[in-house]
């Protein structure tokens, strides 16, 4: 294996990071994250909240962007949502964009309340599907400074049909997720043998040296078809007008809901590309990439300009 190829495995220890766990309330649901600070820097901090893929939780990809900004001078949390990980909160795995988003907002105002964070230097981070729930809670929080999107899952329902092959198949998995029993029905979220995973031989998820670690829940409620299928991320495109920056690649997995989201925003826009042979899933844990778009966010966060 290459250098450039050695993937970050578990979101492992850096250097001149320190790490608490904290719990903060969204709705009255009691959340779990933990907040990673920079040791060689003073407080207060500038700050970011980072969430990860759908069905992921704070020690994945969430946590390894954590450990990485604030490595870079940067107070930063990842947390697991509401019936997610660690986190309280029933039904649990479901995968419902508006709780989510709720969630975020429930991070900044947890953020707020700390004396050692510079709550006028807040941003969010999304990376994947929480791409547009950061960027609805950026929208909807004044607090927020400014948002940075990695490999940005953004669609609206039209495209939704596309991906799921079809119109007929999405009105079927839409129908199962308003049965009486949906919410108490759970597949498997990622498998390479099972074939009836929602994310079957899907890269990361099923590798354990990657995503497929101890504390993944690796559930889906079949309750969650319905929020997730009719879910437009796109629609705050035209409403954001804090700073935003995309870094992603030719290779991720769904470019074209970031071209639809640049091509609706008035926001002041920064973008950030990487190479042909980085993938959606690099993103999430190839110490190279991530070092690259940790890099790209910090440098946008601290960019007077914006």
């Amino acid at each position: 294996m290459s250098e450039k190829r050695i993937n970050l495995q578990n979101t492992p220890d850096i250097e001149g990071v320190v790490a608490r766990s904290v719990s903060f309330d969204s709705d009255g649901v009691n959340l779990k994250g933990v907040l990673y600070a920079p040791t060689r820097v003073a407080s207060p901090f500038p700050a970011v909240i980072v969430t990860g893929a759908w069905t992921t939780i704070k020690e994945q990809m969430a946590g390894t962007y954590a450990r990485e900004l604030a490595a870079r001078g940067y107070a930063a949390l990842a947390f697991d949502f509401r019936g997610w990980g660690e986190s309280d909160g029933a039904p649990r795995y479901i995968e419902d964009p508006k709780k989510k988003t709720q969630d975020i907002t429930a991070a900044i105002a947890f953020l707020c309340s700390l004396d050692e964070i510079d709550r006028h230097q807040i941003s969010g981070l999304g990376i994947c599907a929480s791409a547009g729930y950061m960027a609805a809670a950026v929208v909807e929080k004044k607090e927020f400074f400014k948002l940075a999107l990695v490999a940005p899952w953004l669609h609206e329902p039209e495209m939704a049909v596309g991906i799921y092959g079809g119109s007929e198949k999405v009105s079927k998995l839409i129908a199962s997720s308003e049965t009486e029993n949906a919410q108490s029905r759970i597949l498997l979220g990622a498998s390479v043998e099972d074939e009836s995973a929602v994310m079957h031989q899907v890269p990361y998820y099923t590798e354990p040296d990657r995503g497929l670690i101890a504390e993944y829940d690796n559930k889906f409620s079949v309750a969650s078809w319905k929020p997730w299928l009719t879910y437009d991320a796109i629609s705050s495109a035209e409403r954001l007008t804090k700073p935003l920056l995309i870094v992603g690649s030719p290779s991720m997995a769904l470019p074209a809901g970031v071209a639809a989201y640049e091509a609706r925003t008035k926001a002041p826009l920064q973008r950030v590309w990487l190479g042909e042979d980085v993938s959606q899933f690099d993103f999430y844990d190839r110490a190279d990439v991530v070092a690259k778009s940790a890099d790209a966010v910090a440098a946008f966060l601290a960019d007077e300009r914006y």
